[in-house]
């Protein structure tokens, strides 16, 4: 049986390199698109879950999240104010409808999504538990204080941003630990491939 004259020193070698290059490149791609929460998503789906409950419950006196949500007359007799608005929406939109997203599509964009609304919802509920506590225009006292579901949607957003920050950052881990990978075989092919062009140089040209 004769050997192929036209197949160089080394080529299955090289193959070899660019089919796994090839492949760590695919699971690249996949890692950069995706997330794996693992035993968080349960976590993340029960605070999803007191999110949606934080809406049905008052938010203020007898006004719940729903009602502040529809600019309800009952919230305008309660002096909602705008931050109060702002976070019931934020709780709605990030800590909800994209937190239940990213954990049925398992996508990177929604997870980062959520995290970065979330933790801006953090932020807009403590603006909106002070003003129900501080005398608005004309020194006038809010009728009623902070209610349950302010309070559940709170710690509910403080949850998911934690969990969703260690989701993405271990993503973002994984991420470059594959790219050094990569990065790594491609020093080592073009490594072999130098050397074995320095001891084959007329098989080279």
């Amino acid at each position: 049986m004769s050997e192929n004259p036209d197949r160089t020193p080394g080529t299955s070698d090289r193959d070899a390199f660019k089919e796994y290059e090839q492949d760590l490149r695919k699971a690249e791609r996949k890692v950069a698109g995706e997330i794996d929460p693992g035993a968080r998503a349960v976590v993340v789906a029960v605070a999803v879950l007191l999110a949606m409950v934080s809406l049905v419950l008052p938010h203020t006196g007898s006004v719940t999240g729903l009602e502040v949500l529809s600019f309800a007359p009952e919230a305008a007799a309660e002096r909602v104010t705008i931050v109060s608005k702002i976070f019931v929406y934020l709780v709605a939109i990030f800590g909800i409808v994209f937190s239940m997203l990213a954990l049925l599509t398992r996508r990177w964009i929604l997870a980062w999504i959520a995290l970065c609304g979330c933790a801006i919802a953090c932020v807009a509920g403590m603006l909106a538990w002070w003003s129900r506590n501080t005398p608005g225009v004309g020194g006038l006292e809010p009728p009623s204080g902070v209610g349950i579901g302010l309070i559940l949607g709170w710690i509910a957003v403080f949850v998911l941003t934690f969990h969703w920050s260690r989701v993405v950052w271990a993503r973002s881990s994984y991420q470059l630990a594959m790219e050094a990978e990569r990065r790594r075989q491609v020093a080592e092919q073009e490594a072999y491939a130098s050397a074995l062009y320095r001891k084959h140089p007329d098989d080279q040209s």
